[in-house]
This record gives C-alpha cells, sequence and structure tokens, in this order.
C-alpha cells in the first residue's frame, strides 16, 4: 500500500456496472515524511496524480492508504469492478524513526 493524499474528486456519469455506486477520487502519492506536502508545478502534479475507487469514505485534503493491482479489488463487492487503485483506509497518523509526521486534525 502507498500513502496519497485527496486532490479532488472525479465525477463520471456513465460507468461500469460495478462502479456506479462507487465515488471516484483523484489522488496523488505522497511522502511518509511529509504527507501534506502536494507537489509544485503542473508538469509534476500530472504525472503524480492518478484516479482510484473509495472504499472508505475519504475526502479532499484527507491522507489516504490506496491499495493497487489485484489488491484494489479484493473488496468483496467489488471482484468484478475493473479497477487498478482503491483508497482502502483514511489514515489518523504517521510515524517515521519514531517521529511524527502527520496527525490527522
Amino acid at each position: 500500500m502507498k500513502l496519497a493524499l485527496v486532490r479532488g474528486t472525479v465525477v463520471a456519469s456513465i460507468k461500469a456496472q460495478g462502479l456506479a455506486a462507487r465515488k471516484l477520487l483523484l489522488l496523488e502519492f505522497v511522502s511518509a515524511c511529509d504527507p501534506l506536502k502536494a507537489s509544485t508545478g503542473s508538469d509534476v502534479e500530472a504525472q503524480r496524480m492518478f484516479v482510484a475507487v473509495d472504499l472508505a469514505g475519504a475526502g479532499v485534503g484527507e491522507v489516504v492508504l490506496v491499495a493497487e493491482g489485484s489488491a484494489a479489488r479484493i473488496d468483496c463487492d467489488s471482484q468484478s469492478v475493473p479497477t487498478d487503485a482503491a483508497v482502502v483506509a483514511i489514515v489518523d497518523s504517521v510515524q517515521v524513526d519514531s517521529q511524527t509526521t502527520f496527525t490527522k486534525p
């Protein structure tokens, strides 16, 4: 799993059947050393942003855990959904080398 920051949402009125009831989030991978630090510059942002299915009820500005690949499809309701990234948890805190680098407000 990887850490990501929720940067926005993606709206698609026509989706695969298994995605119909799912919220889509626009995410950016972040470092565990500074999870709230987003990239700067449009080129960097475009390379690091991606869409994921939200299984945890996350919102914009939250730090989340993302499962990728086949692990993103393990939710019992989404076994047949064509997804390669899923938000599986909302992060409360991150510690690196015994130092807290993030605490959810």
